[in-house]
């Protein structure tokens, strides 16, 4: 078993790993499940609401970039 070296990791990397897993990725999971409900408003709301948060990610990485 090896230990993995996270020092390597910049805070700009960290920062967008987390908003993507804490924000984006839920967003898009909870409306494919509100979609499979049948609730079709809901579904693809929280589904524009993560690919709206996944550009917003895009627009901040090209401004720190």
């Amino acid at each position: 078993m090896t230990i993995v070296n996270l020092s390597d990791i910049s805070i700009e990397l960290f920062v967008a790993v987390m908003f993507f897993l804490l924000i984006i990725a839920p967003l898009v999971s909870l409306g494919v499940l509100r979609l499979f409900q049948g609730r079709k408003k809901a579904g693809l709301t929280l589904i524009g609401g993560g690919i709206i948060g996944y550009f917003a990610l895009q627009l901040v990485a090209d401004l720190l970039a």
